[in-house]
């Protein structure tokens, strides 16, 4: 009979943000698994579950400090340095297509953005602009894996984990003229 394993043990801290507390989950070996807002706790755990199985049998939550480097990278982020949270080492689970769109989300430059489209393109996956919004919806670490800055081909703010105004927040922040995004109005009947 096989001894039981177990659980993957992973650490939770929070970081007070501009935009909220930010919930990071971190291994032993100081990389990112995930990072969301503390009011969309409930979706990163359902997220943690999808990709590592269930929690208390396959991973276990403890709090911990996350190492210094990710702490201050992410509040350099916040205070202006843009790039800090590019040496952020992240590792995550997911399918390899999943994987192929965040690490693709890392190479997306701040202060622009990408439409799904673009980025199906840039992937070399065209006709997969559906599966490539639906990885992006599921990433597991926010900010650091910057799906905020891919918005819909006619420059419109679509879903975002953490909420449009904190996508919105996060592109002003990094310097990404939204005003170029008005759509036009069209004018009330009379």
């Amino acid at each position: 009979m096989a001894s039981p394993v177990a659980p993957r043990i992973l650490y939770a801290d929070r970081l007070e943000s501009a935009i909220g507390t930010l919930l990071l989950i971190h291994d032993r070996e100081g990389h990112v698994r995930a990072l969301d807002f503390h009011d969309f706790e409930s979706r990163m755990r359902r997220l943690l579950r999808l990709h590592y199985g269930a929690e208390g049998d396959d991973f276990a939550i403890e709090d911990r400090a996350a190492p210094t480097t990710i702490r201050r990278a992410i509040g350099d982020y916040f205070l202006g340095d843009l790039r800090a949270i590019n040496s952020i080492p992240v590792t995550t689970g997911g399918t390899s297509f999943q994987r192929e769109v965040w690490a693709a989300l890392r190479t997306i430059q701040a202060g622009t953005t990408l439409s799904y489209g673009a980025l199906a393109r840039q992937l070399g996956r065209a006709k997969s602009v559906r599966a490539v919004g639906l990885a992006n919806a599921v990433n597991p670490v926010a900010i650091v894996v910057p799906c905020h800055r891919v918005i819909g081909t006619d420059g419109s703010l679509t879903g975002y984990g953490g909420g449009i105004s904190r996508k919105r927040w996060l592109l002003v922040h990094e310097g990404v003229a939204l005003e170029k995004f008005a759509t036009r109005r069209i004018p009330e009947a009379a």
